[in-house]
This record gives structure tokens, sequence and C-alpha cells, in this order.
């Protein structure tokens, strides 16, 4: 048997054993290193979005229950029956049109990876993505793995909106879809129904998808009203609407997510999310057909119950020398910082984490210029009222490093 042919020393040099070209670029999440700074120096956590109060009492028991049903092996893998049942009549009411649970629904692993399956399994390496700024964090790096071009356009404060102008900039014949979030994170923002028009309209013109991310949709406040884009005329048959319990039911660790498309985008989407995790996790879909039954009263009362944080934590903020960009929906609030007098975003949240005691997220990380947010710094409030109360005493000591 011949001998292999030996490999050059400079090829060898050339390879990385420790990392693909495609993950060489990417960057840890800034969110989850401010949780883990928080816990390493002990400082009250407004960084990351999950709630530290329970989850309903009805969702435990059912969790329990179905443990104790030995429902423990894999569901059908885009999602148990009942509870993909239990998604598309919710949905139905809310898109104005009949959501098919056998073609058009597929649970997911989370909202996270119903993003990327999405992306996966309709996109190609070098179409363009349309993506609004300041953008949750994980867009980038899911248009990087996927080999999408991002292409962004600015909300601007205090109020997010955007210019029409430049979002008409932003298509083109390469452009294959526009990633929305509304309610949004970090801004809060709550897309109208004129700016939700005006972007279904561009997708139509340039045969665009609408990948729609909407894990707030019934966190809102005074009077705001979410607009689901593919309840527009010409809109079902090209948006994947996106949502998960995490936010809404006050569970971000059960990763149960899911996406709704029509058949042909659903048939793909289902194919790449079977190689990427088989499916979520059996018992707590099964304690998802139970949170999915709720009473209308249960989202009128987490709307209220987030307001008042919400109003809580602009009054500590307003006192203590931030600029506050008023959130209409989602639970955060984003800030402008420059009254402290600190060079940059990154420098403040390390002063805030390690002296004051209290984390929050540079502003920097949501928008592809991090120049762009040095001035800036997200908190959220979807916390106790104890952990809100610990965080503003702490907070108050910033009073006097003001200009």
């Amino acid at each position: 048997m011949a001998n292999p042919t030996p490999v050059s020393g400079t090829h060898r040099a050339s390879r990385s054993l420790t990392t693909s070209e495609r993950a060489s670029g990417l960057v840890e999440s800034v969110i989850r290193e401010m949780t883990r700074l928080a816990l390493q120096h002990g400082a009250v956590n407004l960084s990351q979005g999950f709630p530290d109060f329970p989850a309903p009492e009805e969702l435990k028991q059912a969790a329990k229950q179905a443990i104790d049903a030995d429902i423990n092996q894999y569901a059908i893998t885009w999602g148990a029956k009942n509870f993909r049942d239990a998604l598309a009549r919710k949905a139905s009411r809310s898109l104005g049109w009949q959501v098919d649970p056998e073609t058009e629904v597929t649970v997911c692993c989370g909202s996270t990876e119903a993003m990327f399956a999405a992306l996966l399994s309709l996109l190609n390496p070098g179409d363009e993505v349309v993506i609004f700024e300041p953008f949750y964090e994980n867009y980038g790096p899911d248009c990087a793995l996927t080999g999408a071009v991002p292409r962004f356009v600015r909300l601007r404060p205090p109020d997010w909106r955007f210019s029409l102008e430049e979002l008409e900039a932003a298509f083109n014949e390469r452009t294959r879809a526009v990633i929305l979030n509304t309610p949004n994170n970090p801004t809060g923002k709550v897309f109208t129904r004129d700016e939700m028009e005006a972007i279904a309209a561009l997708c139509r013109k340039w045969e665009t998808l609408a990948i729609t991310d909407e894990i707030y949709e019934h966190i809102l406040y005074e009077g705001s009203r979410h607009i689901s884009i593919a309840s527009l005329e010409g809109m079902r048959e090209r948006t994947v609407t996106i949502n998960s319990l995490s936010k809404t039911y006050s569970v971000t660790g059960w990763r149960v997510g899911w996406t709704i498309a029509c058949r042909e985008l659903t048939n793909s989407i289902r194919k790449v999310h079977d190689f990427l995790t088989v499916g979520a996790a059996a018992p707590l879909q099964e304690a998802g057909v139970t949170a999915l039954a709720l009473p209308e009263n249960y989202y009128q009362g987490l709307a209220a119950g987030y307001a008042k944080r919400r109003d809580c934590l602009l009054s500590v903020l307003e006192e203590c020398g931030f600029t506050c960009f008023r959130p209409w929906g989602a639970y955060y609030i984003m800030t402008d910082i420059s009254r402290f007098g600190f060079p940059d975003d990154a420098s403040f949240v390390q002063y805030l984490i390690q002296d004051v005691g209290v984390a929050a997220v540079p502003g920097s990380s949501f928008y592809s210029n991090p120049s762009d947010g040095r001035q800036q710094v997200r908190f959220t409030f979807c916390k106790k009222q104890e952990t809100l109360d610990a965080a503003a005493r702490r907070l108050r000591k910033l009073k006097t490093r003001r200009k």
C-alpha cells in the first residue's frame, strides 16, 4: 500500500485546528457576559432579560403533571400535536386567517433556534437581509453563520422612527428578507400600522420575505397595539412569524419557541430544524398547551405589572441623571449616559457593575458600528419589586458623579 502524500508544512501552518472561518468573526454575547459579571461582582442584574419571579402556577403544575405522566420521550419533530393545535388556534385569532397546525407550525428550541432555522433554510450565502438597528445582538451572528449580508436601517431616538427613504434604499434585487422585531429589543419601539404597511409594500415590490420576531407581543403600554406583518395584505405567503413561551409566560429557561409560515416555507424550516435540535422538550410542550389556554385577563395583568415596573425604573434612572427613551413595549429601557462624562458605554458599564453594583448592557452591542452606541446603555425591568428597589438604592450613588 502506497504511503499517503505528506501534507506540506505550509499547508499545516495555514489551517486552524481551533475554529472555522464562519466562527472566527463571532464574539461572546455581551448580554450573557454582563450576567456573568453581575454574578462575579454581586451586582443587581438589570442586564439580561429574564424575570426573577415565578412563572404562573398553572404552568408549573402542568409541567410537573406531564413529567409524572411519563411524557419523557421525543415528541413529533416539528412539535407535539396538541401543542401545535393550541398554537394554531391562538395564532389564527391574532393573524386573521386560519393557521394549519399540520403544515404551518414548527415548534423549536426557543425563538433563538426558530430564527436561525428560518435563516438557514430560506437564505443563500450572499443574500441581503434588511435589519433595523439598534437590534437584538443575535441577528448579526445569525447572518454571519448563514453567509447572509446585513443591510442596516437606523431607528433614531427619541421615538425610534426610521426614514422611509433610507429603508427604500436598503432594498434591491439581492434582498431576500427583512428581520423585524416588534415590540423591539432593545428600544421598546412598537412599530405602527403605517410603518408595517410601508415595510410590507417593499416586501411585495421586491419579492422579499419578512422574518418577524414577536416574542414581546403581549407586553404593551398605554394603548400601543401589536401588528403582525403576516396579517397584512399579501404577506401570509411571504412571512415567517417567530414567537416563544419565554417572555409572555416568564419561562425563558424552558426553550420552547415556534415558527408560523405557509406550507412551502415551513417545509424548508422543518428540515433544518430536524437536524439542528430534533425537537423541543416534550413535557414543556405539554405545559405550553396550558399556557396558551390562559384567559385574556392574564395578558392584561402581565402588561399592567410591567407598566408599573417600567415607571418605577424610569423614575429612578431619570432621578439619577440618565436621559431615558420611554418604551412602549417589551421590558427594556434604552438610556443616554452622556451626562456622566464617561468616554464610552463599556467603561461606564464596568464602573456600574464593579463600583455601583448594578449590571446593564453597553449600547454598542446593539449596533453594526459600535461607536453609534457608545453613549447608550440598556436596562431591563423584568424583575421583582425588591430587585428594582435594591438597584435603585445603588444607582443613587451615581448622582454624585454627574457632570
